[in-house]
């Protein structure tokens, strides 16, 4: 093509496709580049939109080089010998030279002060790095603007990675007004007008946030996405897009091949990789939601590639723009696209190496959740979390493999009897219980494996208040208990058979079964620790106090104790806020509601600081009975709605719990008679529409409560110094140590300003800080190693 005017924008496009949707800092940041840096080159994966950003930006800097803006487009130059030729021809110099050189373009534009546009240079990469650096010596007053998947590796060249548009992440709160907000859904909707008119994107808003979070963002997914909505509904082709790279095949006649389905593109990427390259990048879609490099050489090292050529192949297709560096927390994590690992994923299962690369991959993640095992319970918690959470989707897809492909329950048994502490703490029991059914369908399981993983079924199915699940479990347990040698299984049915008992109501029962429960894990053998959830004397005590507090027992008052001592030796905050909870309930039923208020509270900043799901839900319930019983009528209300909204979420049933279900009911009651059923069911809905951060955050909001002279002293100072960060919130905190601001942040992690300031306003709350300054600070001294020597 010659010089390049507005109109002129990606010709190889339908007019419709020409204008740009967003890129707004995108723009701004290049322009300001182009203004100080004489090569920018544009790289990132494809179908990202770099070329359409290239001469989007090219058009409108023209005024800023008087002798033209000039677009050379490489895609199809095939031979490198010819580029001089391809130059020339752009430049529109045929007749001017007829046999064109590096030599002779360079003396035509020695003096010339023109934008350069070198367009699709990553399969001539070293023909084009070879042309920029030349130009950059020889014609001081040249720019050039490349776009490529990988940078030219020329001196004073200036990357700049073109990410995905920006797109809800999933927690967020999606409205009709976010379809402008975020570039994504923007361009949705514009292609719709253009494509299906009668598609109202907006109103739809949820459906289309999902469709681009499941193309990642990717304007050339979304575009051949959009295509599709003249005959199928948004929901239909989320539907479709199990194997998106063969569904995304419908594109514009007149765009490059490779453009014309997503397939093409990708297949055009992974034609530019070396074989080493493209082996690597097969093995890499094994990986789900994300790898660390330890990952990577554990599971890819394998012939014909070894160990140490794990990194150097990583970095290519990090160059490469195949995989992508994440930065937060201590080490840098990757990942790839899920479009391209798709493409990947077909490449392995038409190799051999398939079963082996998925089995090492297995046999890593299990490897990973056995060694935190126990770190669930103890003063290694926050650890173990920002360890662990990252990687639970690589850990899904081992237990999935185990399960399914692999069939080595075995392995499956032990990851997930190591993952208790995170679907107790974290990640909800309906998971869990996910997992339980489908391990109790294997019939490969030996007696000792399969009484482990009913062991902790019956726990989450108490978590949930699944009486009836939990009885037909426990039948089995003790069948198996009954038929060992060990007093391990004994003691555990005895404590599930005792916590079962008391959440029927029968609080003496309860305690019968509990006490001598506690007496082997306090004094026993250590076999306990084999056997699933249940590892310390913590929850024994636990459960016995409450019985005790339920049944009047004065013994209640030790136990209590007790179990405080047993959760500050270990530093567990799990355990720590149970304990000062279950004091709390106490208080509560003594009728102390001054001190049951501040140590409910108490629990639930403690577990708000460290990010539990569960607990909280039962934490907010339980104020909403001491407001309730103090006279605040409409507060209380709101906090029942909140705390069944929290469960509902978790999917558990308050009727399970009979203790829990009485005083909720006689606080119900005392309520409706005092605000009249229609005010208590508006208070009860307004708490109801509340997200479970904003239900946590009301219940705190309440007026602190004076602290009785006999509260217990507050948990150990070690224990509660460093509030976890989510991981998402750790990697924001490392963006902040760099620097950046909240839309640099917004543009890096490809989400919205919004949900960036946010995580910084979190992440001030929960370390007390003021200013990012402090997080700065906190994020160097805790993740940055020190220097050696």
């Amino acid at each position: 093509m010659g010089r390049l005017v507005a109109e002129q924008l990606t010709p190889h496009l339908p007019a419709e496709t020409n204008t740009i949707i967003g890129r707004k800092r995108e723009i701004g940041a290049i322009k300001s580049l182009l203004s100080t840096t004489r090569l920018v080159t544009l790289t990132g994966t494809a179908g990202v939109g770099k070329t359409r950003l290239a001469t989007h930006v090219a058009a409108h800097v023209q005024r800023a080089f008087p002798d033209g803006v000039w677009l050379v487009e490489l895609a199809s130059l095939q031979d490198e010998q010819l580029l001089a030729v391809a130059v020339a021809e752009a430049l529109g110099l045929q007749e001017e030279m007829p046999q064109p050189s590096t030599e002779s373009m360079i003396d035509h534009l020695r003096n010339k002060r023109m934008l350069l546009v070198l367009d699709n240079c990553e399969h001539l990469v070293e023909a084009c790095a070879s042309l920029a650096g030349t130009l950059l010596g020889a014609a001081p007053e040249v720019r050039l603007l490349a776009t490529s998947r990988e940078a030219l590796g020329v001196p004073g060249e200036t990357p700049f990675i073109v990410t995905p548009l920006s797109f809800p992440d999933p927690d967020d709160q999606v409205t009709r007004s976010d379809v402008l907000r975020y570039d994504a859904l923007a361009l949705l909707a514009e292609r719709a007008k253009n494509i299906a008119p009668e598609v109202d994107i907006a109103a739809q808003h949820v459906a289309a946030a999902r469709l681009c979070r499941l193309l990642d963002g990717i304007p050339l997914a979304i575009e051949l996405a959009a295509v599709w909505l003249r005959v199928l509904s948004l929901d239909q082709i989320i539907n479709r897009l199990g194997h998106r790279l063969r569904f995304l095949t419908r594109g514009y006649r007149t765009a490059l091949p490779r453009h014309q389905t997503l397939s093409a593109a990708v297949a055009w990427s992974f034609e530019l990789c070396s074989t080493q390259e493209q082996i690597m990048w097969a093995r890499l879609s094994v990986f789900a939601g994300g790898f660390d490099l330890a990952a990577a050489e554990e599971v890819c090292s394998a012939a014909p590639l070894a160990r140490e050529d794990v990194l150097p192949l990583l970095a290519g297709l990090t160059e490469k723009s195949i995989v992508i560096r994440e930065t937060g927390g201590a080490r840098p994590r990757y990942r790839i696209l899920e479009t391209l690992r798709q493409y990947g994923q077909d490449r392995l299962n038409k190799s051999e190496a398939t079963p082996a690369t998925r089995r090492r991959h297995a046999e890593y993640y299990q490897g990973l959740a056995e060694r935190h095992r126990a770190d669930w319970y103890g003063s290694n918690q926050v650890e173990c979390f920002t360890t662990v959470v990252p990687e639970m989707p690589n850990l899904r897809a081992a237990l999935d493999h185990c399960l399914r492909e692999d069939l080595h329950p075995e392995r499956a048994v032990r990851i997930f009897t190591s993952l208790d502490g995170y679907w107790s703490l974290f990640g909800g029991p309906s998971e869990a219980r996910h997992w339980v059914d489908r391990l109790l369908q294997c019939r490969q399981l030996t007696g000792r494996e399969r009484f482990s993983v009913l062991t902790v079924g019956t726990f989450f199915a108490l978590m949930q208040g699944r009486i009836d699940t939990a009885q037909s479990l426990l039948k089995e347990c003790r069948l198996l208990a009954d038929g060992s040698e060990r007093q391990g299984p004994k003691a555990i049915t005895r404590f599930l058979s005792g916590r079962l008992t008391l959440m029927k109501g029968d609080y003496r029962g309860a305690m019968d079964l509990l006490e001598p429960a506690l007496d082997w894990y306090e004094h026993g053998t250590g076999e306990v620790a084999e056997d699933g959830i249940l590892r310390d004397p913590f929850l024994p005590t636990f459960y016995l106090a409450l019985a005790a507090v339920f049944a009047g027992d004065p013994r209640a008052g030790s136990w209590l104790a007790r179990s405080r001592e047993i959760a500050e030796a270990a530093g567990s905050r799990g355990e720590i806020a149970l304990a000062m909870w279950a004091a709390g309930i106490g208080h509560w039923s003594a009728g102390d509601l001054v001190q049951a208020a501040s140590m409910f509270r108490s629990s639930l900043r403690l577990e708000r600081s460290v990010g539990y799901r569960y607990s909280p839900a039962w934490f907010v319930e339980t104020l909403a009975w001491v407001l309730a019983a103090q006279g605040r009528d409409v507060p209380a209300a709101r906090l029942i709605g909140a705390a069944d909204m929290m469960r509902r979420l978790l999917e558990v049933s308050l009727g399970g719990f009979r203790p829990y279900d009485d005083a909720h009911r006689a606080a119900e009651s005392s309520l409706i008679a005092r605000l009249g059923d229609k005010d208590y069911r508006r208070a009860v809905d307004e708490g109801a529409s509340f997200d479970f951060n904003e239900a946590i955050g009301y219940a705190l909001q309440e007026p602190a409560e004076p602290q009785a002279d006999s509260a217990p002293p507050a948990p150990p100072a070690p224990a509660l110094s460093q509030p976890v960060l989510t991981p998402r919130e750790v990697q924001v905190a490392g963006l902040v140590a760099e620097g950046m601001r909240n839309r640099d942040i917004a543009a890096r992690l490809v989400i919205s300003q919004r949900t960036a300031e946010g995580h910084v306003k979190h992440i001030l709350d929960k370390l007390g800080f003021t200013s990012r300054a402090q997080i700065a600070a906190w994020y160097v001294n805790r993740f940055t190693p020190p220097p050696e020597g």
